[in-house]
Parts: C-alpha cells; structure tokens; sequence
C-alpha cells in the first residue's frame, strides 16, 4: 500500500504538469498523510537539512568551472589538440570529439555543458566538411554522457550525498569506466566513419600536434591537478571545484586573455541558475528519501527482490533494467535522487559494492540522456547543432547500444571497475 502511494502520488503529479522538485514535495506530503504525521515544520526543516550538507557546495562551483572554461577558451584549445592528433584520418572530426569529450569530461563533470560546447565547436566544422551531421549529432551526445561518468562528476556528488557513499572512491573509480565509455564509441565510430564522404581533415604534422599541445598546456593539465589533488589527498571533491573555477578564472583572464570581467556575472547567473536547479532538485529528494525510510519502503523493496538476492550479478542486472525503464521518462538527477533512497539498502543487503553500485547507477542514468522521450542531451545537441530532433534519435542508436553493451558488461566482469578504482583509491 506505501509503495502504491508512493508511485500514485509521484507519477500523479507528474503527469499533471507538476515540476519534478514540486512532484516530489507532493509525494512527501502524501507519504506523511499516510503515515498519520503531517506536519509543516517537519517538512520545511527537512527541506533544509536537505540542501544543508558541505559536500553539495561542490555543485554550484563545478557548474561555474564548466562555464569560465567554455567562456575562457580551455574547451576549444582542448579539441585543437585532439583535431590534431587524429583529424587527418577519415571521420577524424569524430574522433576529436570523442576525445574532446572525454578530456572535458574531466573538468566540468556536466554532460549538457559539455554536449553544447563540444556540438558549438565542432558541428560547424563537421557540416562544412561533408559530414552526415545527425549522426555528427548522435556521437557528441554520446559522448557528451561521459561527464558525469570521469571525475569531477555532479553526478557522483549527488548519489554520494543522498546514499552517504564516499565521494572521493566514486571519482577514483568512475576514471576507467568513463575513458572505456570513449573507447566503446571510438570503436563504433570506426564502423560508421566508413559512410562519411570525406576522407580527412589535412595531413598529420608533428609541428601541428606540438603546436596544438603547447597552446593547450593549461587546459590539459586541469585535468591533472584535479584528478592528481584527490588522488594524494591534497584536496577534497568539494575543495576541488573550488580549485577547478580559480584555475579556469586564472588562465581564462591571464594566461589566454578570452574572459573578459565583464563577462563573469552572465557566466556566475548562468551556473547560479542551473545550480539553483540541482539543489532544489535534491533539497525535495531528500525530504522524500526520509519519508521513504520512515514508511519502511526501502524493505518492501528488499522483499520484492528478495529471489534474486543470492546471485549479486542477477540482482544488478534486475537494478539495471529497472534503471534503464525508468530513466526513459525521468530525467538524469530526479532518477538518481528517487532511486538512491530506495535501491540503497537492497544493494547493502545483497553485499554488493556501494561504490560499484554508485558507478553502475550513474553510468545506467547517464545513458537515460540518450533514451527518448526526455532524452536531455539530444534535445541540446539537436538545438545547438539545428537538426532535427527525429533525425538525431534515429543517428544516437547505435552509440546508445554501444553504451548499453558495455554496461552490461560491467555486470557480468565487476572487476572491470573494482579493480582499477582499488588502484586509484
């Protein structure tokens, strides 16, 4: 009867119109009618402890990061060298973006900020060059969906919050999934690029691929010094975004001299505005995540997979198809905060891995991106780059299956992220 009530009242309001944060305030408030214990201060402090936690600070100053470096030039010296290295080879563009993609991914840790930048830069090019674009269009999508795979991820950071998983093991062990993610696509591009009319992009020149690498240094070695800071314990998550938006400020103004000051309160209103988002998102989450433990769905949940708890691998690959469904109507942060609560403690019972779980969990939302009809991404990627929607869906499919393959081979080999993120920790 709770989990009827839970789902009636959500899905309810939902499809009445109801933003989600609201949507999830109603069920809130529903599952304390149940309960026989409404109460208005209850549900306002909850409210506030839920956006109340240190480790969220790193949001909003990620989200600035990703926009002082879209603003400061690092995202576009970042695809000069990557269109260095392998633009001359046939699809070369698609290549870059891959890379790109997955260099960028490892400093703004959005994947709708990274999905307009790459798809700003490189349509462009990709178009005048002869390129099918929907499909252009359907592969920096595709790897737009790293981000909140390699660290720093908002992704992470918010699963880490609302599950209490250590944040840091999760970016430590999202590095080799993330970077396989690329791989997967890499491979799948190969296939495709045979179609493209264009053979390459110009000849390859060390002095070029020099060139490009000494214009980008700065922006290269972000990535380093956040990844490398958490790695020797030089900084936390949180301390790391600050470092990322200081770094990002740093070479925008003086090293590349692109950002200009007068440009900062647009980029801080823009990350404000996106930010402000996420954390009502996860304010309202979270007030219905301890309505979910007070109303004891959790262990409803546990007894409904109760026959798949002793074989982990079949109870991930049930956790993973639920994922999949539910993330075709939801988006990426309402999946994961309605979720954690209540998939959390089948995953403890079961014994498998919170960390692996927490890589999994996020991987399986990212790919929601992709998946019509929300299909965040898409709709981004179809806007910046002006193609129609239709036509990228039809494109991302076989980039979506890539993805997809590769995680369930996550399921059936964990060791393919526990065993590096043992290394990296």
């Amino acid at each position: 009867m709770t989990i009827a009530i839970f789902l009636t009242s959500l899905m309810g309001a939902m499809t009445l119109g109801v933003p989600i944060a609201f949507s999830l305030l109603v069920c809130g408030v529903a599952l304390m009618v149940h309960l026989n214990s409404f109460d208005t201060q209850i549900l306002a402090q909850n409210l506030l402890e839920g956006a109340n936690n240190y480790p969220l600070m790193a949001v909003p100053f990620f989200m600035l990061a990703g926009e002082l470096m879209n603003a400061g030039g690092l995202s576009r010296r970042i695809v000069d060298v990557a269109n260095a290295l392998v633009g001359h080879v046939r699809g070369g563009l698609g290549y870059t973006a891959i890379i790109a993609a997955v260099v960028m991914a490892s400093i703004s840790g959005s994947a709708v900020a990274d999905t307009a930048a790459l798809a700003a830069l490189l349509i462009p090019m990709m178009r005048k060059a002869g390129y099918n674009v929907p499909r252009a269009a359907g592969l920096i999508a595709s790897g737009g969906i790293i981000a909140p795979i390699i660290p720093p991820s908002i992704g992470f950071v918010v699963f880490g919050v609302a599950a209490q998983v250590s944040i840091t093991k999760l970016f430590m062990a999202g590095i080799v999934p993330g970077v396989m993610m690329g791989v997967a696509l890499g491979i799948t591009w190969w296939f495709l690029a045979k179609k493209e009319p264009l053979v390459n992009g110009g000849e390859f020149s060390l002095a070029k691929v020099a060139s490009a690498i000494v214009s980008g240094t700065w922006a290269l070695a972000l990535p380093i010094v956040i990844i490398g800071g958490m790695k020797f314990g030089v900084f936390t998550p949180t301390e790391a975004a600050v470092v990322a938006v200081v770094y990002s400020l740093g070479v925008g103004l003086f090293v590349y001299g692109e950002l200009k000051l007068a440009e900062l309160p647009e980029l801080m209103l823009a990350a404000a505005k996106t930010s402000s988002t996420i954390m009502f998102l996860v304010a309202t989450a979270l007030v219905s995540a301890w309505l979910i433990t007070i109303a004891d769905i959790p262990a409803q949940a546990v007894a409904l997979l109760q026959p798949f708890m002793d074989s982990p691998r079949l109870l991930m690959l049930v956790m993973m198809l639920l994922v999949i469904v539910v993330g075709t109507a939801l988006d990426f942060m309402p999946t994961v905060l309605i979720l954690t609560p209540i998939l959390m403690p089948v995953v403890r019972q079961a014994g498998i891995d919170p960390v692996y779980f927490g890589v999994m969990f996020i991987i399986n939302n990212a790919i929601g991106l992709l998946t019509p009809p929300v299909g965040t991404v898409l709709n981004v990627v179809a806007g910046v780059a002006r193609v129609n929607l239709d036509k990228v869906i039809k494109s991302v499919w076989p980039f979506l299956l890539a993805q997809t393959v590769l995680l369930f081979l996550f399921v059936l080999f964990p060791q393919l992220i526990t065993g590096p993120a043992a290394w990296f920790r």
